[in-house]
């Protein structure tokens, strides 16, 4: 206990050195210092990139799917952990990321989608691929929507971005009762497929997004299933804003069975990568990377360095998508592995805002720690100066020189108050030599009367 007292007065006498006796000074100083330091502390910690986050998807098998997985792949080599979320497709996707406590940070979402929701905070990195309308029918060969008037049609799961864009396309075609009994019982596109090849539907309208891949393989590979061409496609596009043309050449999908037989135009809305306002922009990087990889290499239906593409439709593009597509990845990022460099980034974002307010501090500081005492002093001198003018401008008496020496000795107990710093202590005793002064002064001056 003895020691922890000698401890507690050493300090106490190094901030009575440092401050004089005010404390009010000194917990301010210490309270500020603290408030700093936990403040960049919460900062650095609160600000980390996520370790893991949610991906929503599309059916198993999808093509949305299959990409999850993709991502899921190459954001672990960051240590950034990717759940995969199993999903019926575009509108299901979109509905999870709207939600107030979602718990999805990115998606997938086919473009043209029915805005019926508010999504006016939900950000989009940008189109990632085109996703082909495929329409497989039985009979003779058709040229356009309007020859399916009055067909048995699937035309995609209830809720799917296939079943939407499927009968935004017919009705500008002008087919309508596209459901039939038949039609209506099917639920899957497996059912539907295996529907069409029997016989038992004419048509079926499909996207990649809620279709297994085995299962498009499947039915163009079959005999008396035709692929349907887009001939009038620029008059959609033109009707819609929305949808972009591919010219798929003849062979493209097999070559040995020339499938298709014949070049075709299919049409297809983009695919945006949808992501939840509070991504991280660590992580924002991290999935355009990975898209990079992922949908930047040329294919079938789309051509090397095509996409991602920095697109906007109905999304606001997200600034830190912006960002990565006019000048790529920050120094940091680019530079040192994803952990360090996030690390440095949040060092600096805490370090240079406090150095920031520290330096002006630090070059104001002295001048207020020096006005402080000299203050103290100086207001002193203030009531000095006027006392010793008037002893030098008029005659004393007696009863005069009695009351100047105890407005001299007011003054002298007010300064035996004040307490300063060693460094100003020199100026403390000046002061007490300028009274000793003016005190002798008057003693052996003469009077009148």
């Amino acid at each position: 206990m003895h020691k922890i007292r000698q401890h507690l007065i050493q300090y106490r006498t190094r901030l009575y050195a440092t401050f004089g006796r005010s404390m009010v000074i000194a917990l301010l100083a210490i309270i500020v210092t603290t408030a700093l330091l936990v403040s960049s502390l919460m900062f650095f910690f609160g600000n980390a990139p996520p370790t893991s986050i949610s991906m929503a998807s599309g059916p198993k098998d999808s093509s949305y799917y299959r990409n999850a997985l993709r991502y899921q792949e190459l954001l672990a080599k960051h240590g950034v952990r990717v759940h995969v979320v199993e999903t019926d497709g575009s509108i299901d996707n979109l509905h999870r990321l709207v939600q107030p406590n979602s718990k999805i940070d990115v998606g997938f979402v086919q473009s043209n989608l029915p805005l019926e929701m508010d999504v006016s905070k939900l950000m989009s990195l940008g189109s990632i691929s085109n996703q082909p309308l495929f329409v497989f029918y039985r009979g003779k060969p058709k040229t356009f929507l309007a020859d399916f008037s009055g067909r048995r049609l699937f035309i995609g799961p209830e809720g799917s971005g296939s079943r939407f864009l499927s009968e935004s396309l017919l009705k500008i075609a002008g087919v309508a009762n596209t459901q039939t009994p038949v039609t209506e019982a099917l639920k899957t596109p497996e059912e539907a497929a295996d529907a069409l090849l029997k016989g038992e539907i004419d048509a079926l309208f499909m996207m990649s997004e809620s279709t297994p891949s085995g299962l498009i393989k499947k039915l163009y590979s079959a005999p008396d299933i035709h692929l349907f061409s887009f001939e009038q496609a620029d008059a959609y596009i033109r009707n819609t804003k929305y949808l972009n043309k591919i010219n798929v050449p003849a062979g493209v999908f097999d070559l040995k069975l020339n499938v298709p037989s014949q070049d075709t135009v299919l049409l297809a809305p983009s695919v945006e990568l949808i992501a939840h306002p509070t991504l991280h922009p660590a992580i924002s990087d991290l999935l355009l990377d990975a898209a990079k990889t992922i949908h930047g290499r040329g294919g079938r239906l789309r051509h090397a360095g095509e996409f991602p593409a920095l697109q906007e439709h109905a999304f606001q593009i997200s600034p830190d998508a912006t960002r990565y597509f006019e000048s790529g990845k920050g120094y940091l990022y680019a530079t040192f592995p994803f952990w360090l460099a996030s690390w440095i980034n949040r060092l600096l974002a805490v370090i240079l805002p406090v150095l920031l307010l520290l330096i002006p501090a630090l070059k104001l500081l002295p001048s207020m720690y020096r006005w402080r005492f000299e203050f103290r002093i100086n207001r002193w001198y203030g009531q000095l100066q006027p006392l010793e003018l008037g002893i030098f401008q008029q005659p004393l008496n007696a009863a005069k020189r009695d009351e100047l020496l105890g407005s001299l000795n007011q003054i002298e107990h007010g300064i035996n108050r004040i307490k300063v710093p060693t460094a100003f202590a020199s100026r403390l005793y000046a002061l007490r030599e300028h009274i000793h002064f003016v005190r002798q002064y008057l003693l052996d001056r003469d009077l009148i009367g």
